[in-house]
Parts: structure tokens; sequence; C-alpha cells
């Protein structure tokens, strides 16, 4: 029975590496492991030691069926035998592979359902509050600087224009790194206002607003580190994202295992870090007006510190 209903899945979904099981809520203000294999884990801080589940399943992710369906999935993949592929998920190399030759439906698979939240009450009372802590460990934030100091415009480039989106009192941007413009958009102003890197800011709920106030072609980069996750109308976002773009701009986006749970969507904390990877790509591919997007692990310590994963793209030149 469990090969059969495999069969017929795999008519429905592209290609991916890994599928993980579901784990119980987590109601906490703070963040807190977003992933199903982190929440697994027995100390929730200590990413990268998961159980083993002993179950073998067809390297695919599970898009266009709905979280109901993905659950029958998961209940059914416990009855394979075999290793887990969430215990190798971690080696390095396993994460770029997730968007390469993906064979993506005709039509955007998810459904409303999972872009919804435990907490869908206003995101502009949730982050009323300012908050001047990190949400990765320095080692991730290090990664994440290391990799921008390698892809972003060189500091001071003539012309440069990059908006950093779901911004904060950071951004983790090389030190001392300065453009003739740097946008900052967020929930909350006294966040934005203590961001050195920024040149201007704009306070803007893109859940509820995702229209970007700003003209076609305006920026070389976007930047977006560790709230991707939160979005309940990504394809509208992404698709503002190419609009705004230069040709052949750069869109970044980041993120990690946490989040805040109760605001992250639903089929990010229903899934983990490698489904995460192929649903960031699945947004670039279906907004239109991108390239291919590509994965990268730019993790520091798998197992030891918090993972780090980007997933980015380019605008088409002759979009």
């Amino acid at each position: 029975m469990a090969n059969s209903f495999g069969v017929k899945l795999q008519s429905l979904l592209p290609k991916l590496g890994g599928i993980y099981p579901f784990s119980a809520p987590i109601t906490t203000t703070n963040s807190v492991p977003c992933s199903s294999e982190a929440r697994a884990s027995k100390n929730s801080r200590i990413v990268g030691k998961r159980r083993a589940f002993g179950c073998r399943v067809h390297r695919r992710v599970v898009l266009g069926i709905g979280v109901s369906l993905w659950s029958q999935f998961m209940s059914m993949a416990g009855s394979f035998s075999g290793k887990s592929f969430m215990a190798s998920a971690r080696q390095k190399g396993e994460i770029e592979q997730v968007l390469k030759n993906v064979e993506w439906p005709e039509q955007f698979p998810f459904k409303d359902e999972d872009f919804q939240r435990f907490d869908e009450s206003s995101d502009t009372l949730f982050y009323e509050m300012p908050r001047f802590v990190t949400h990765i460990d320095n080692q991730a934030i290090a990664a994440l600087t290391k990799y921008y100091s390698e892809v972003l415009p060189s500091s001071n480039t003539p012309g440069v224009a990059i908006l950093d989106m779901c911004s904060s009192w950071v951004s983790h941007y090389p030190a001392g790194y300065k453009q003739e413009r740097i946008v900052g958009m967020g929930l909350n102003e006294e966040e934005l206002k203590r961001n050195p890197v920024l040149t201007e800011y704009v306070v803007q709920d893109l859940n509820n607003n995702p229209k970007l106030p700003f003209g076609n072609n305006t920026f070389d980069v976007i930047t977006n580190v560790v709230s991707v996750d939160y979005l309940t109308k990504p394809l509208d976002v992404f698709k503002e994202m190419s609009r705004v773009l230069k040709p052949a701009g750069l869109a970044i986006m980041s993120f990690s295992n946490r989040c805040f749970w109760t605001k992250a969507i639903s089929i990010w904390t229903s899934t983990g870090d490698a489904d995460h990877v192929m649903i960031v790509g699945s947004y670039f591919h279906y907004a239109g007006g991108f390239e291919p997007p590509q994965a990268v692990d730019i993790s520091p310590n798998p197992g030891r510190s918090d993972p780090m994963y980007i997933v980015y793209s380019r605008k088409m030149a002759t979009s």
C-alpha cells in the first residue's frame, strides 16, 4: 500500500532531498527551533543532533497536496525501513542539490491553509515592542556576513541601491559596509532607526500590504534574513521583488531553523530544512521573472551551531 501511494505522489511532486515528521506545537513568543526535525531534538538549542526515525522515503517534497495529505504521508512513511534521510541531510552539499533540475508542477502547488499561522493576530501588534536581540547564534551570523562580503556589490559602488526586506536593528552586512542607498523595510520603527547601515527605512506589514512602495527597476540587491517563513502572501511579495529589482538584480533569502513559531506559516513549521529550501525556491519560480533559484548551505558547524541556508536568484536580464 505504501509503495502504491508513493507512486501516486510522484506525478504531483517535484524532486527534493528529504521529508520529515511533524512535531508537537511550541507556543512561545521567543525564537525557537522552527523546522520539524530541529524541534524533535532532545535539546532544541543543539541543532543537528536529530532523532533517527528509521524511515526511508522517496526524495520528493509534498507540494500541492496540502497539510492533511502531508500528515497522511508522514504516518505511512514510518513503515519504511532503512537509513533515515533526515540523518544524512545535514551532510554538507545535500542542501545545494535540492533545487537542481526540479520538475515543477504547472500551477503553484500550495493551498491557502498552508499559509495560515497558529497566531493570526495583527503582526503590527506582535512586533510593536522592539526586540534588540539576534535570532540566530553568532556563528551563523558570522557565516551570513561572510557570504554577504562575497556577493554584495563592493562598498560605496556608485549608483547601487539595496533593499533589506523584513529588516530590524541589524542587517548582518560586513562591518563598515556602505552604499548610496540602503533601504530597510520592517515592522518596528525603533529597530529600524537603530540600524546603522540603513540610509532610509519604511515601516510596512507585508502580510497586510505586499505592494512595495518603490518604482520599477530600483534595486540592485534585495536581502531578507530569517523572515521569509513569516510571509503569508509570498507570491505577491516575490512578484513585487521582481518588479523593483533592476534587470539581473540579485535577491537573497537566508534562513535557519529558528523562528517565532506561532507566526511562521504552517507549511514551514510542519516541514524540515531541505523542504524549506524547496518552498522558497518555489516562490521564485512561480512569481515569474527570475532565473532558476539556487541553494547554498553556509552552515558554519553542522550539529554544533544554528544552520544557515541561502536561496537566491537573479531577475531575468530581459524582464
